[in-house]
């Protein structure tokens, strides 16, 4: 329900799609709404000129456009907190007295406010009206793909909620507001489930959560000009950082410790710009540390990711494998198993993944917050990375892969790539006004040529939305959350030069409590790290109903098989995305999702330049290296910017500026050291090794290409495919070519090949063609004459 200026309106959800399923639990999609008029007045009384423009305004939120919810499942909260028990042990579970009745006890839980989309209008009837009437709305992207492996199903799902604080479009909210509340934000959570068993707490189910947001500073940008760019301003310079203690109190109180800060805002610019925010985070990040123990600190990694794929002899990807791996080692990740065997976490493939190890599993303890200045595109590629490293820890867990290594060019990386594409798209059109500029295939070099005119396309897109249409967005996004609430004989929200003071109270003359300039973290919340203390206040926050047997929140089964209606076999999983039917190319045989495919195409495998028909050395050459690694190469340093997840591995500079370079691209808490060295030795080990073992026998001389570590890597990786050389080279034939099969029967010496036997049938057959060839067409048989003379007489008879 809301209510403008006269009576209230009912929002009411006509249509729905389902959108994911998780262990049971059925997540909708909106799809259509209806917004219908309940009047309090006479019909002749007047109405008040604004209404219909506040009625516009409010309906300009397309409630269709991903608005999610569910019967069963909290969307508001993560895996790892809807599986934490929501009783207190002390008190032990709800008993029942009777099974045979149809009434049950069932345990409620207080969503998280921050991310119901729909709070202001539920709140005035809340307490009065059925629980069936409530629906907790989510905003942001939920998607869901299956994938197949040797015919079992795993199900991944990528779920992203926006919070409903500071919320605006791109250059209308910039920052944090006086309550700690960020603009942009997004937490992001990738689950994974075996569906051999479907109920969450018997299955075997797991997820990593990593949230994006806008540097909690106050800063702003001047968009009264009109430049592409405008200037970056730091507004209020907080000596103690009240601001960003608030923000980073309410993650630990969330996620729990430690809170991964991977900033990749632009450290190296002509004309300063983005380092102004990068040297004031580096500075808060510094004070706010100072109160808190080292093993609970906050972690700070800086990588200028614009700047360093500027070269095409760097791989960014190269460099993200080896944070990410660092990143999903300090947090961990969640995991229930029905049964965990022993000496589960002391196997090498788990060697420093931390995290609070349970007896069904591991509970995950902090976080990655990721941001750069819009936290649209490079953010998403930075959380792509993160999240396909988590994926192969997740899936080593499960009992799928032996060891936590995915390579690019598979179809399982192929799928989360399209997933966080998607998601990308849509959070950026959510927030920027248009897809994304800097796609994932753009930062791995392999993009297409028009890739280029539709990133300026985007470019223009979203320059023209924040110019002329982000205001109105902002203005109904404030009515919408109530943020402005409209009052006869008031200011109308399009009378107000700015919502500033609607979202910082503080400066509207409201007081506010504010926290010591040492103990910016609730002491309660400390002595809780590293988990997170949301978990332990679960008990409280949680409500013992009396509910219904067939009620679909306790009945997960009944609502997601929906025996009450007619199913159409054919479709039961049409709408999901598989792998067999959407990734894998038919000319392979295999099936798993984890074999590296080579592109036939040259569209999206850095491998298209040395398959059959493929492209030029030179486009290969600006794609990346064609190096073959083992999948079970393991690092051995903090972090390595050599991971086995990686595709390709970049090519090493020769100068020593370059190699600085490289090695200066991560800053921050961790120690990254530059695989130049390592890589050289490798390949001049793979180089000596062919050129020792095989002659010379075309005469070429590869010493004029000493200075072309490129060309001679090709020659070395061309000689590997060789599938004569397989067993002596031990490494994945990637471009082997389907087996034929000879047509007839060939002795071992070539001079003593026999002719294939030739039936009479086909001699006749090319004895009447070669006499056609000299003699002329030959006189037609009786048949033939006859079947012309039948034509002739049903055309013209």
């Amino acid at each position: 329900f809301v209510r403008f200026l006269e009576g209230y309106y009912m929002v009411l959800v006509t249509k729905r799609s389902i959108a994911a399923v998780i262990g049971g639990h059925v997540t909708y999609k909106i799809e259509d709404t209806v917004m219908q008029y309940i009047p309090n007045m006479p019909a002749d009384k007047y109405m008040h000129p604004d209404e219909p423009r506040y009625v516009k305004m409010f309906q300009s939120v397309d409630l269709s456009s991903n608005f999610y919810f569910s019967y069963s499942y909290d969307l508001t909260h993560t895996l790892q907190y809807n599986m934490a028990p929501s009783v207190d042990p002390k008190f032990g579970e709800p008993k029942q007295t009777d099974k045979h009745k149809s009434n049950v006890y069932g345990v409620k839980v207080a969503p998280e406010r921050n991310y119901v989309w729909n709070k202001y209008l539920i709140e005035p009837y809340q307490a009065h009206v059925h629980s069936d009437w409530i629906l907790h709305i989510i905003y942001g992207f939920i998607a869901q793909s299956n994938m197949y492996i040797y015919g079992k199903s795993v199900y991944i799902t990528l779920l992203a909620r926006r919070s409903n604080q500071f919320a605006g479009p791109r250059f209308m909210k910039r920052g944090a507001n006086s309550q700690g509340a960020v603009a942009n934000e997004v937490e992001t959570e990738q689950i994974v489930q075996d569906m051999c068993v479907t109920q969450l707490h018997k299955g075997r189910i797991s997820s990593y959560v990593q949230m994006r947001g806008s540097i909690p500073l106050y800063w702003s940008q001047d968009i009264s000009k009109m430049v592409p760019k405008p200037a970056i301003t730091v507004d209020k310079r907080d000596p103690y950082f009240h601001t960003a203690g608030l923000h980073f109190n309410r993650l630990l109180y969330r996620y729990g410790a430690p809170v991964i800060l991977l900033n990749l805002v632009k450290r190296r610019e002509k004309r300063r710009h983005e380092g102004l925010l990068c040297d004031e985070y580096k500075d808060c990040k510094a004070y706010l540390n100072q109160f808190l123990p080292p093993d609970k600190q906050l972690i700070y990694i800086g990588f200028d990711m614009a700047h360093y794929t500027k070269k095409h002899t760097n791989d960014v990807f190269d460099r993200l494998a080896g944070i990410s791996r660092f990143c999903v080692k300090q947090t961990g990740f969640f995991l229930q198993l029905p049964q965990l065997r022993s000496g589960f976490w002391e196997q090498p493939e788990y060697d420093g993944v931390k995290g609070n190890k349970t007896e069904s599993g591991c509970r995950q303890t902090g976080a990655v917050r990721t941001n750069c200045v819009d936290c649209i595109d490079r953010t998403n590629t930075a959380q792509f990375a993160v999240g396909k490293c988590a994926l192969g820890y997740q899936l080593c867990a499960l009992g799928v892969l032996p060891v936590p290594d995915l390579d690019f060019d598979t179809d399982c990386v192929t799928m989360l790539e399209e997933l966080y594409e998607n998601m990308g798209n849509t959070l950026a059109l959510q927030y920027g006004g248009s897809l994304l500029v800097h796609r994932i295939e753009g930062y791995r070099k392999i993009a297409p040529w028009k890739a280029h005119s539709v990133d300026i396309f985007q470019t223009l897109s979203r320059y023209y939305s924040n110019a002329f249409s982000d205001l109105e967005k902002q203005q109904a996004m404030n009515v919408f959350l109530g943020v402005f609430v409209a009052h006869d004989n008031e200011l109308n929200i399009w009378d107000l030069p700015t919502d500033f003071y609607l979202h910082n109270p503080d400066a509207a003359g409201l007081k506010m409590h504010r926290k010591s300039y040492t103990m910016w973290c609730d002491p309660a919340i400390f002595n809780h790290l590293p988990l997170p203390f949301e978990e332990a206040c679960k008990p409280k926050h949680s409500l013992v109903q009396v509910l219904s047997r067939e009620d679909e929140a306790v009945n997960v089964l009944f609502e997601n098989y929906k025996p009450y209606t007619l199913t159409d076999i054919k479709r039961l999983a049409q709408d999901m995305e598989k792998v067999i039917r959407n990734y894998r190319h038919r000319i392979y045989r295999n099936p798993s999702p984890f074999e590296r495919r080579a592109s036939f195409d040259g569209k999206d495998s850095r491998f298209a330049a040395l398959s059959i028909g493929g492209s030029s050395s030179h486009h290969h050459h600006h794609s990346g290296k064609f190096m073959l690694q083992s999948a079970s190469q393991e690092l051995g340093r903090t972090i390595s910017v050599k991971d086995s997840t990686a595709s390709m591995s970049s090519n090493t500079s020769k100068s020593s500026e370059d190699s600085s370079s490289s090695a200066s691209s991560v800053e921050g808490d961790i120690v990254t050291s530059s695989s130049s060295d390592d890589e050289e030795s490798h390949f001049k080990h793979r180089v000596a090794k062919v050129s020792h073992t095989e002659p010379n026998v075309y005469d070429l001389d590869l010493a004029q290409y000493e200075e072309d570590e490129f060309t001679q890597e090709l020659y070395v990786d061309i000689g590997a495919a060789d599938q004569s050389k397989l067993s002596e080279m031990k490494v994945p034939h990637l471009m082997a070519s389907p087996k034929i099969e000879p047509l007839g029967e060939y002795p071992g010496d070539i001079y003593g090949v026999e002719e294939p036997e030739v039936s009479k049938r086909s001699m006749d057959v090319y004895i009447r063609y070669v006499q056609c060839g000299l003699g002329g067409a030959s006189e037609p048989s009786a048949a033939n004459k006859e079947i012309y003379r039948n034509y002739i007489r049903q055309l013209y008879m």
